[in-house]
């Protein structure tokens, strides 16, 4: 664990501890500076590196949330709106005292190429982590940004509350990707919603592959502009007593909109999973379409799909397709035809449930994850 005299600000990742990156590491976050756009490292409730790769100067801005309300004025008017700050328990806590968090700014008409990474990450004893991220893509931009959250090995239970607010301007397109790798001793509750304006695109996925104490999350997409789009994709995990209860919303308020929820649960080891979806069509024409597949590998877990259905508008298409269910047998026959064994059977269809390919990121991002996924211990 790194104590408060080390948590001072680095030049780069690979100055932190080992143990640090470690943890770091396994939440989807790379050392090398040089396949990143920029790096954001906040610890328990210390910025420790903010950093833009010196080729993507002027194309992107990446501070510390309160560092950036000190520098610009303006940045008040985006605080606190989309999200009320008495929503629930978790808001007006985070409204009261927080400690940080970043503030992403993609400049107008730029296009960044590499993937930008931010770390929220817990190494202390019953830390209570809240922060409050700002992102905002300017008319015309185009990135992508992987969000990794973490517990180092050896802190003891915490809490993480973490409001974020996303404006997504005329004719942008941001990706954005959130790895949670918490542990049993963790409640987490992010609480996040997006703008899009007029030809805007957000994509969204979430990847929960470790076991957590207590999350609660349901993240809304508010489709302002006409011809917004979103999607929004999770693939969870569920293990070890783990209670897991996540959502994805999105409301269309303007003409010619779509949007899309697709979700894989499995769940195993006394997890219990809600999984909520809902799409509410105000204007039209919109479409829409939820999907949501479960999977349980024994019979102490418990998973709950409730996708949701609003229209408003005559000329609303609105659809769902949503799915429980065991591992086929035939199928795991079928394998074991082929030479492999009952346990072996059981892996390659577990982690083709989980193909990150139904997060449609770009061919070099999907890689990297596939990878981490592949180097998951399933405990299967």
């Amino acid at each position: 664990m790194m104590g408060d005299k080390e948590k001072k600000r680095v030049s780069s990742l690979t100055d932190l501890p080992h143990e640090i990156l470690e943890a770091a590491y396994k939440s989807g976050i790379e050392a090398s500076e040089d396949k990143r756009s920029a790096t954001y490292m906040y610890i328990d409730h210390s910025l420790v590196l903010s950093k833009v790769n010196e080729h993507f100067a002027g194309r992107l801005e990446l501070l510390d949330t309160k560092d950036a309300l000190d520098k610009y004025s303006w940045l008040q008017d985006y605080l606190w709106d989309i999200i009320e700050p008495d929503k629930d328990e978790v808001t007006k806590s985070v409204f009261e005292e927080f400690g940080g968090g970043y503030f992403i700014r993609i400049m107008a008409g730029a296009r960044v190429e590499f993937p930008l990474q931010s770390c929220l990450m817990i190494s202390g004893k019953k830390v209570k982590q809240k922060v409050h991220n700002i992102v905002i893509a300017e008319e015309g931009s185009e990135a992508r940004i992987i969000t990794g959250c973490s517990m180092h090995t050896k802190a003891e239970r915490g809490e993480h509350l973490g409001v974020s607010e996303f404006f997504i301007k005329k004719d942008a397109k941001l990706n954005y990707t959130m790895i949670h790798n918490w542990s049993e001793q963790m409640k987490v509750r992010p609480r996040s919603a997006t703008r899009l304006e007029e030809n805007a695109t957000f994509i969204s996925n979430y990847i929960l592959l470790s076991p957590v104490k207590d999350l609660q999350m349901y993240p809304m997409v508010y489709c302002e502009g006409v011809n917004a789009k979103t999607e929004l994709n999770s693939i969870v995990y569920a293990r070890g007593e783990s209670r897991v209860d996540i959502g994805s919303g999105v409301v269309f308020n303007a003409a010619g909109c779509r949007g899309e929820i697709v979700s894989r649960v499995m769940a195993k080891e006394n997890s219990n999973v809600k999984a909520r979806a809902i799409i509410r069509g105000n204007a039209s024409p919109a479409k829409g379409h939820l999907e949501c597949k479960g999977l349980l590998l024994d019979d102490t877990s418990v998973i709950h799909a409730i996708p949701e259905l609003v229209g408003a508008r005559k000329d609303v298409d609105l659809s769902h397709e949503a799915a429980v269910g065991k591992i086929a047998e035939k199928e795991i026959t079928y394998l074991m035809s082929r030479g492999l064994s009952r346990d072996d059977a059981t892996s390659v269809i577990v982690r083709g449930f989980l193909d990150v390919d139904i997060l449609g990121l770009p061919p070099n991002l999907q890689q990297e994850i596939s990878s981490m996924v592949d180097k998951m211990d399933l405990g299967l």
